[in-house]
């Protein structure tokens, strides 16, 4: 079904990009604590054990059982200069059979937004989907008001296509979404992946 190398890293110009681990927590919830005004307006609310070290410990389990089930591929960010935790990236809800898709889902650290970073993450995870996991649609949602993110998926090669109503619950309240999807084929007729 699958093309899996059993925990990939993937690497760009200047990210490394990982399944987390646990020698990554202390980054991790710095990180996330620090940008919690910053990403508020986009995420789920958060239950304050969200930054503990068990629920972290959880997220590695569940990233690693993700993979050996071939679900998902949980990603931390890692800039390659200073071994810095940026962020995150997550190829989720994976289908094989006749639908060879899956969801991506993206969040960035305040400090390291702006950069161009998320950009060269997405690329990387994408063409890795499409190379490696022989994923054929890539989709994304994301909030109508949340230009940043509407910007990085348009630039990216994602293509708009409607609006899913209360989609997710976001900050509390159930929220509609606008959707995106990358396909294989496309990228193929621009000889780009």
């Amino acid at each position: 079904m699958f093309g899996w190398r059993k925990f990939p890293v993937l690497q760009t110009g200047r990210l490394t990009l990982r399944l987390p681990q646990m020698g990554d927590y202390t980054q991790w919830a710095t990180l996330r604590r620090e940008s919690e005004s910053f990403l508020a307006p986009w995420e789920p609310l958060r239950d304050p054990a969200y930054l503990s070290r068990r629920a972290f410990r959880y997220r590695v389990n569940w990233g690693r059982a993700g993979v050996l089930d071939k679900r998902s591929l949980p990603l931390v960010l890692i800039r390659r200069a200073d071994g810095a935790l940026m962020g995150g990236i997550t190829l989720d809800n994976m289908q094989g059979g006749v639908a060879k898709s899956c969801t991506v889902g993206y969040w960035m650290g305040e400090r390291f937004a702006r950069n161009g970073y998320m950009a060269e993450a997405l690329e990387a995870t994408v063409r890795y989907a499409f190379d490696h996991l022989d994923i054929s649609r890539i989709q994304a949602g994301c909030l109508p008001e949340n230009t940043p993110s509407r910007s990085l998926l348009e630039k990216s090669g994602f293509k708009y296509e409607g609006v899913a109503q209360s989609y997710l619950q976001i900050a509390g309240r159930w929220r509609d979404h606008v959707l995106y999807a990358n396909l294989r084929r496309d990228r193929q007729e621009k000889g780009t992946g």
